[in-house]
């Protein structure tokens, strides 16, 4: 999942939050000099991935992707999930709930920007302000956010074919997320009480 995924799948819960949207950019034991629920959050992070990466239907959703991307196609699948997060009216009713939500997010970011790390913190900057989690609802959002993959990644040179793979597989990557969906919600919740009943216990 990508980035607007992981803010929803923090609950409301600020300090999870943080540490779900931090984690790819802590490595190794650096985890653990983040506050314990920051840390709790950065696991949480993880577990979702891995529960995404081997579930089923993204290995069926990776197919689209796969002859022209290789291994790289569970990175685009991330941010086609967080398109059909965007734009699924059950959970997002209105472009304007999704756009309160987003600002919700980097406000909440925002109060805990001493204990970001500093590549994470120099990449929130264009996050809030291009407003990337909202722009996750248009295709040209989504065409962006491949582009910006490319460029991040060391042997991918051109986000077109995405772009046209997204839109000639469009109906069934979004049937994908709609089978999914709401097995990862209620693992992604499930799995933060227990990482957080730890933490208390």
């Amino acid at each position: 999942m990508n980035y607007l995924a992981h803010a929803y799948l923090s609950f409301g819960n600020e300090e999870i939050l943080l540490g779900n949207m931090i984690s790819d950019f802590v490595k190794g034991k650096k985890q653990f000099l983040y506050p314990p629920v920051v840390h709790k959050g950065i696991l949480l992070h993880r577990a979702i991935d891995d529960f995404t990466d081997t579930h089923q239907v993204t290995r069926q959703a990776k197919t689209v992707f796969k002859s022209e991307y290789g291994l790289y196609s569970g990175a685009f699948i991330d941010v086609v999930y967080d398109h059909f997060l965007a734009t699924e009216k059950t959970i997002f009713a209105s472009n304007d709930e999704l756009y309160r939500f987003s600002q919700t997010t980097y406000s909440q970011l925002e109060r805990l920007r001493s204990e970001m790390p500093s590549n994470f913190e120099q990449m929130f900057y264009y996050m809030q302000s291009q407003n990337w989690l909202y722009g996750y609802h248009t295709r040209q959002g989504i065409y962006r956010s491949f582009g910006g993959l490319v460029k991040r990644a060391a042997y991918l040179q051109d986000s077109g074919p995405a772009a046209k793979i997204f839109d000639e597989h469009y109906t069934f990557l979004q049937r994908c997320f709609e089978a999914f969906w709401e097995e990862l919600r209620s693992f992604a919740f499930d799995k933060m009480q227990q990482l957080l009943s730890d933490h208390l216990a």
